[in-house]
């Protein structure tokens, strides 16, 4: 497992780091998603092989936030 930190923009509210949480979770090898409001962040533990970085990001810049 490995962990990753991604910078996510335009989250304002917990409705945004549930749809955030929820679209990382439904990735095949993510293990744990903790999506912070305040830091403008998600930190995502999963299995490269399965779910690499770039496929994070394209996930949440699917659900419709900027992911750096």
């Amino acid at each position: 497992m490995e962990q990753t930190i991604i910078k996510v923009g335009g989250m304002s509210c917990q409705g945004c780091v549930k749809n955030v949480t929820g679209v990382l979770q439904a990735l095949p090898g993510v293990a744990a998603v903790d999506v912070s409001l305040e830091a403008g962040e998600a930190r995502v533990r999963h299995d490269p092989a399965q779910s690499d970085v770039a496929a994070l990001k394209a996930a949440i810049e699917d659900a419709g936030f900027d992911a750096t």
